[in-house]
């Protein structure tokens, strides 16, 4: 039984209050803006206090424990807390691209995910929308969704959000970007971009531990960590792997990604206008 479902319907709800208040004050990460976006105002993600996503459908692009035969549910979220220039969704992280939704349109679209056969929910960039995606969650539990749900978030965390998520969350997805603060303010306009990482990369852990797969190598609960490696080691990976045999675990799941590329602004950061050579690739590995 997946984490939400053991919880009572009391408990989701006094959830769900915490992580509204959030937006009241709006402090769901690291940047902490302030704002109230119940009352119309916006921060730096630029979302309000509804739902906005950009599409959704089974996604057979993710990691094999998440795509299985029948695809991850995947739901792609608008805008983002991160500020990457070299962002490869930035049509729907910076332009905005999608729709603003109603919390029951939402609940309706993971139960669509769930008839498909999708394996899990899959929220991705769920950061900034979360006390509104809880809502839908909750929504859909009380109609029959019972698929994990995976947290597929830029590592850019609060942990006072985080706190709210546990028994929550199945799977958590974090991408650890960057190595150093210095390069990922540079890069993703993150300060202390890598000290919140690591301490959202150990709440993570402390709630789900390592990633744990079922007899058909799905994944059912756990950490997977997410690395996409830069040109010149601008991303500080052996720095980050470091970490995580050090201070998480030899047994997390990491995906080393090489499919880095240039979009977005990337051209006016070299050497982030060019791919990966074959050398870096080796080198990271």
């Amino acid at each position: 039984m997946t984490g939400y479902c053991r919880l009572s319907p009391e408990a989701l709800q006094q959830k769900l209050v915490e992580a509204e208040r959030l937006l009241k004050n709006c402090a769901l990460c690291p940047r902490k803006c302030g704002v109230d976006r119940t009352a119309g105002e916006t921060g730096y993600c630029g979302v309000l206090d509804r739902p906005s996503a950009a599409s959704w459908g089974p996604h057979f692009g993710e990691e094999k424990p998440l795509v299985g035969r029948f695809g991850s549910g995947t739901i792609f979220f608008s805008r983002c807390n991160l500020g990457c220039v070299f962002c490869q969704n930035w049509t729907i992280s910076h332009a905005s691209e999608g729709v603003q939704i109603s919390a029951d349109r939402l609940a309706r679209v993971m139960l669509d995910l769930q008839d498909e056969g999708c394996h899990n929910i899959n929220l991705v960039t769920p950061t900034h929308q979360m006390p509104m995606i809880l809502r839908s969650l909750i929504m859909a539990k009380d109609r029959g969704l019972n698929l994990p749900i995976v947290y597929n978030c830029g590592g850019y965390e609060s942990l006072e959000a985080l706190a709210i998520l546990e028994g929550i969350v199945d799977v958590y997805m974090p991408d650890f970007k960057y190595g150093n603060s210095r390069t990922a303010a540079t890069y993703s306009d993150a300060e202390g971009y890598t000290e919140h990482a690591k301490a959202a990369l150990k709440e993570m852990h402390r709630q789900v531990g390592d990633l744990v797969l079922d007899e058909r190598g799905l994944a059912v609960k756990g950490l997977l960590v997410r690395h996409l490696i830069l040109p010149e080691n601008l991303a500080g990976t052996e720095d980050v792997v470091r970490f995580i045999a050090k201070e998480i675990s030899l047994n997390t799941y990491m995906n080393l990604m090489d499919q880095y590329h240039p979009c977005y602004r990337a051209h006016e950061y070299p050497p982030l206008d060019r791919r990966l050579t074959r050398k870096e690739y080796k080198t990271a590995i």
